[in-house]
């Protein structure tokens, strides 16, 4: 199912139709409602409740106009590579740093799932940010402080897991890989010596060796490390440079889109549907980043 331009600004062409969509995603007790006029508060035509149709979702402590973070959301699942707060500021006319802030909050609601990945998995970490002449040697650029490490964990077939993580050592890549593989499953990594001890925590492991092949027979990385590449691209293309602060918000924003390919147009209101109903563990607001 597509989703265009055209068929969005149908949908949503005001702040009306947004309410009402975000009513359909938690709808009051009775089912059937009416609106306020000056204010985005539902009343129950049954039982004559009151609510506030924005309270619990990100936008509710927000003065940005409804139809605004909309088109935000629809931006953000409609590029493979991201869309710039420059960008979005232009094409909604808010400051940049509002366009920021409500790029950042609309990422706090696209982390992944806490279940574990199963099937085959293939692991691998990467580097990001630092200064490029690192890049060739391994070891070098693990001694360079400003070079971020992600770990990346992907199911064959499935989803992608990125975590941002302190170092490239044994432990911490384990602890990692413990948290988000199930235990059983057949790992799939590059000759890292880091992973060599998988199968002493319960995994079955496979590893190839990079400096004379990339693929040896079903044993071969190429997933991860294509997800890493459409990452790169747009770390370094769309948003030039990110912040280690930020870096697990912006791995988080790729994850999902990867995690949602499948679904094309469809991916639009999973996000909306979760900025309605954030997780616990979500910020409120945008002073909360």
């Amino acid at each position: 199912m597509k989703f265009t331009l055209n068929d969005f600004l149908t949908t949503y062409p005001d702040r009306q139709s947004c309410l009402k969509e975000v009513m359909s995603l938690k709808p009051p007790c009775c089912g059937e409602y009416y609106f306020l006029k000056k204010r985005p508060v539902a009343i129950c035509k049954t039982c004559k409740k009151h609510f506030s149709v924005l309270k619990g979702t990100i936008f509710e402590k927000s003065s940005t106009p409804l139809t605004s973070w909309f088109y935000a959301i629809y931006m953000m699942t409609k590029t493979r590579t991201g869309v710039s707060a420059k960008q979005l500021q232009r094409e909604i006319g808010v400051t940049y740093k509002t366009a920021w802030r409500m790029m950042h909050l609309i990422r706090s609601v696209m982390k992944p799932s806490d279940k574990p990945l199963r099937g085959t998995v293939e692991v691998d970490e990467t580097f990001v940010g630092g200064k490029s002449k690192n890049r060739a040697n391994y070891w070098y650029a693990s001694l360079d402080k400003e070079k971020s490490v992600l770990l990346g964990m992907v199911s064959r077939g499935g989803e992608v897991k990125v975590k941002h993580v302190p170092n490239i050592g044994r432990r911490t890549l384990l602890k990692e890989i413990e948290s988000h593989v199930a235990k059983g499953n057949q790992i799939y990594s590059d000759h890292y010596l880091g992973y060599t001890a998988l199968p002493q925590y319960g995994y079955k492991h496979r590893w190839v060796n990079h400096k004379w092949q990339f693929v040896q027979g079903d044993t071969h990385t190429q997933n991860i490390e294509n997800f890493w590449s459409h990452l790169k691209r747009g770390i370094t293309g769309t948003y030039r440079a990110v912040s280690k602060k930020h870096l697990q918000k912006y791995a988080d924003e790729y994850a999902f889109r990867y995690n949602h390919r499948r679904l094309e147009g469809a991916m639009f209101f999973v996000l909306l549907n979760l900025a309605v109903r954030p997780r616990e563990d979500s910020p409120s607001s945008l002073k909360d980043l």
